[in-house]
């Protein structure tokens, strides 16, 4: 299954990304996970990796990625990726399709066009699976990443920008015929019920609530080495998808 987290920036897009891959390769599954927020510098931290070199240099680097992608017609196994663009451990592989590092670059169009062929042409073994952490916002909609997913999951946390922008990707996602889902994060009981009634209720699928040990790992820049009930919840959700 080839999952799709998304939402607003600072939303805790990357946390739940982490936790959920964390939970599905402590089940014995093997997660791919794969960075496509290209100002997101500490995803590997979350999941105890070191930083992969940038998938984008294995076809020669942004200069010429997008006439490479154009031509890319290899339908990609797990197994069959380049190792040295991964890091591994036990079941996690973490792939970062690349990276903004200095002041005018350019845009970020030709990392998300190979995000999207990649999305489209991996194919996934039983009991694979595949979380894609994208970058803030709904570029990744306009660009058609989100066309190779099996689920999309919006991950909201208890701010009207948030909801309405988690509103907006949901109706923009059901345009393309994938199952939409959301995701509530650092809710507690009064923000869990707010945001129920500012969204679809039935799409709700996970609260994960404010949590001071997830927050400290994110601070200090730790691996996520706990569990987390809700999070457990929602793995038992997708394993029976």
């Amino acid at each position: 299954m080839k999952i799709l987290v998304c939402g607003k920036g600072g939303c805790g897009k990357s946390t739940i990304s982490a936790l959920l891959a964390k939970e599905l390769a402590g089940r014995g599954h093997k997660v791919l996970v794969m960075d496509s927020d290209e100002s997101n510098f500490g995803l590997h931290n979350q999941l105890g990796l070191e930083p992969p070199n940038d998938f984008m240099n294995y076809f020669g680097g942004k200069e010429v990625l997008f006439e490479k992608v154009k031509s890319l017609q290899k339908g990609w196994k797990i197994n069959e990726l380049p190792k040295q663009y991964l890091s591994e451990k036990n079941n996690i592989s973490l792939l970062a399709v690349g990276k903004i590092y200095d002041f005018g670059e350019g845009c970020a169009c030709p990392m998300n066009a190979l995000s999207s062929k990649f999305l489209e042409k991996l194919k996934l073994e039983k009991d694979e699976f595949l979380v894609a952490d994208t970058d803030a916002g709904i570029e990744h909609l306009g660009r058609g990443v989100d066309k190779g997913c099996d689920i999309i999951l919006i991950v909201v946390e208890p701010s009207r920008e948030s909801a309405e922008l988690a509103g907006r990707i949901f109706e923009m996602a059901e345009g393309i015929d994938k199952g939409v889902y959301f995701v509530l994060n650092k809710v507690d009981s009064r923000t869990e019920g707010i945001l129920s009634r500012w969204l679809d209720d039935d799409k709700i699928i996970a609260s994960v609530p404010e949590d001071e040990k997830i927050f400290s790992h994110c601070l200090d820049g730790k691996e996520f080495d706990f569990g987390v009930e809700e999070i457990e919840v929602l793995a038992d959700w997708l394993e029976k998808r």
